[in-house]
């Protein structure tokens, strides 16, 4: 018997259910920024419901993700509105930007590397250890972090979020010619399991490339919308643990390559549809929600 889209959405929901915290910070990635960044608790409930997130749960996840730094909360009355807040909003964008650009980065031979020094804390040297790991740097010796393509923009506004401009030296070095070193390629097997990361693209691909001949002419928005939020979450998570490292120095093939090609022909085919349903559960709380920022129209290299 042929499977059709509500029964693969049921088995998704049934042996994966998305964490409910997590999936907040998709829905809100994915559907509340792009028409202002902010949403009532009327509209969020409707919104986390097709997931099996219940009324309960949801404000439960919502509290920590405000207790976390990721989300502030007014009131007006009875009512409360959520957004992103001001000292996680860069932070939040880059993470969802990644998610919808293409693995571009190519490699020229060198590397930024972050060197510690004596005049941070146990507590900065760990805090930026973390931070840098989050950022998809690897250490490469004590005290030492290094990735082979460092964005400058990305690590100076990490620096200042935890007022460490000024404490690290941060430097970008290639091999010295003619000095018989141990190539700096090589620091890509030591520095990071790879294997591990295209695997979980490997089983991304396996997921959803059934949707392709599972998606109906004519989606009903909450179908559109429902795969449209199972697909980023899904592509999201395994973005989270790839440090994007330059094409030249991925093994071939390289399944993320595969599984962006997919996310991107998924969103084209569910968007339109799913801004219907989220456009609907936005404005049954305020009618005055905005359409979608240009910058939507842009995602995955431009949506039709």
């Amino acid at each position: 018997m042929r499977m059709k889209l509500n029964d693969w959405i049921d088995q998704f929901l049934t042996q994966d259910p998305p964490r409910s915290k997590s999936l907040v910070m998709t829905v809100f990635g994915d559907s509340v920024v792009s028409h202002g960044g902010l949403v009532w608790m009327g509209s969020l409930i409707e919104l986390l419901a097709p997931f099996g997130v219940n009324d309960r749960l949801l404000r439960t996840s919502v509290f920590r993700l405000a207790q976390e730094g990721w989300l502030e909360s007014q009131r007006d009355g009875r009512r409360s509105n959520y957004m992103i807040t001001q000292q996680a909003a860069q932070r939040f964008a880059r993470a969802f930007r990644r998610v919808y650009a293409a693995p571009h980065a190519h490699w020229h031979g060198s590397w930024t590397f972050v060197l510690g020094t004596n005049s941070l804390s146990a507590a900065e040297r760990a805090l930026l250890r973390k931070e840098l790991l989050w950022e998809g740097y690897s250490v490469i010796a004590q005290g030492i972090a290094g990735h082979p393509a460092g964005d400058a923009e990305a690590l100076d506004a990490l620096l200042g979020r935890l007022n460490m401009r000024g404490k690290v030296y941060v430097v970008q070095a290639a091999q010295l010619p003619g000095v018989q070193g141990k190539p700096l390629a090589d620091l890509i097997s030591e520095g990071w399991d790879l294997r591990e990361i295209g695997a979980a693209y490997q089983r991304f691909i396996d997921r959803f490339e059934p949707l392709l001949r599972l998606l109906p002419r004519e989606l009903a928005p909450e179908q559109a919308y429902i795969v449209r939020t199972l697909l980023i979450h899904a592509y999201r998570r395994v973005q989270l643990h790839d440090p994007q490292l330059p094409m030249e120095l991925l093994p071939e093939p390289w399944p993320g390559a595969a599984a962006y090609d997919l996310a991107r022909d998924l969103y084209q085919l569910t968007h339109a549809a799913a801004e219907e349903h989220v456009l609907a559960a936005l404005r049954r709380e305020d009618p005055e929600v905005p359409e979608a920022e240009p910058a939507f129209y842009q995602r995955f290299g431009g949506l039709t």
